[in-house]
């Protein structure tokens, strides 16, 4: 894991526009990794440790490993990050659809049902129990079975955190996986968007969630790729579709236009979006908060303005499609400040490379 953060550092180092952080991905526990996890958190302020139940032959940690990591992570401080889905089970799925001939990319989601991403919350809130209520992050949560497994582990007052993603919050398989010819791989990201028909209304108690402080961050598992050359991988086998949307540049927009719905209130909204974040990956007060002493990284927001997001629109990223094509939003960004320095200005990108700097972490804020 040194190795690797060190190969980050390298790549980040003079590049950055803004200030930046690590969260560590384990692909594998063994007795260097959990050595590795607690210098990491001693030297280097990476407090954040990300594994994955699903992916097997790639990202995949069984249980005795997840446990292994969570008993480490209790002794250090630091804070386990789960993606949770059954992998297994799912592996066998994508294998029968694709059997029977469902290529196409809506069964990207039919082949990973919010009952697996249920049993998988379940059963990491579980061993992080068994590890001595270590504190437990689920991340990019898109279903309502994995939500209810959440807020109990909550009510029982456990360490457990959880966060959503616009695209859970506002995409149907129906009107965007589905769409016709390939178009729906803009689309495929894991957990997969959810239907409008499942028996849960996934989208209103996820926005619920956000309103209860069930879920305390909205972030965006911000993972772009191309259509052509990349996505296009998939064609005629969604399982090679690679995983993943670009939303990051428009994630305050996207969970403002929530406020004017009336799903969450303009605190909830800061809450979600800076405050929560800061306190839940040690980084508040430096971030998080407007006051003396903080780092002037401020947002100026006109709430009589109007966006729409698409690639000819208000869209800087370097992808050959916007996943928001389109998407319109009571509200517009007027102006972006980075310790003070304005980085975005009248819809044009203002920042320079280098004025990012790395931000050593501190232990999560929010322990019972």
């Amino acid at each position: 894991m040194q190795e690797s953060l060190a190969t980050w550092h390298k790549k980040a180092a003079g590049n950055c526009s803004i200030d930046y952080a690590f969260h560590q991905i384990i692909g594998g526990i063994d007795e260097q990794a959990l050595a590795d996890m607690d210098y990491l958190v001693k030297n280097e302020g990476i407090t954040s440790f990300k594994l994955f139940m699903a992916y097997p032959g790639v990202f995949y940690s069984d249980d005795g490993q997840i446990l292994r990591a969570m008993q480490q992570a209790s002794n250090n401080g630091s804070t386990i990050m789960m993606h949770a889905e059954n992998g297994i089970a799912i592996d066998v799925l994508v294998q029968q659809h694709i059997a029977r001939g469902e290529t196409d990319p809506k069964y990207h989601s039919y082949s990973r049902p919010s009952l697996l991403e249920g049993e998988a919350t379940n059963r990491a809130i579980v061993l992080s129990k068994v590890a001595g209520n270590v504190p437990l992050y689920i991340v990019h949560m898109s279903a309502s079975e994995a939500l209810n497994a959440l807020s109990e582990a909550r009510h029982e007052g456990l360490n457990v955190f959880g966060e959503t993603c616009p695209q859970y919050l506002y995409m149907t398989l129906e009107d965007h996986l589905a769409q016709p010819g390939f178009e729906g791989a803009k689309y495929v990201c894991s957990p997969p968007i959810r239907s409008k028909h499942d028996k849960h209304n996934h989208h209103a108690d996820l926005w619920k969630g956000l309103r209860m402080n069930e879920l305390a961050v909205v972030s965006t598992d911000h993972c772009p790729f191309c259509m052509k050359d990349q996505k296009e991988l998939g064609i005629g086998n969604f399982s090679k579709i690679p995983n993943g949307m670009g939303s990051v540049e428009h994630r305050m927009e996207l969970i403002y236009q929530g406020v004017v719905q009336g799903e969450i209130t303009l605190e909830r909204w800061v809450e979600t979006c800076s405050t929560s974040p800061a306190r839940m990956f040690g980084m508040y007060p430096q971030k998080g908060i407007i006051a003396p002493g903080s780092d002037a990284d401020i947002l100026v927001w006109d709430p009589n303005g109007k966006t729409k997001i698409g690639v000819n629109d208000k869209h800087h990223m370097n992808m050959d499609h916007s996943s928001w094509e389109g998407f319109k939003v009571d509200g517009k960004v007027d102006t972006v400040l980075s310790r003070g320095k304005v980085v975005v200005e009248k819809d044009k990108f203002t920042g320079t490379k280098g004025h990012g700097k790395y931000i050593k972490r501190g232990l999560c804020q929010y322990l019972n």
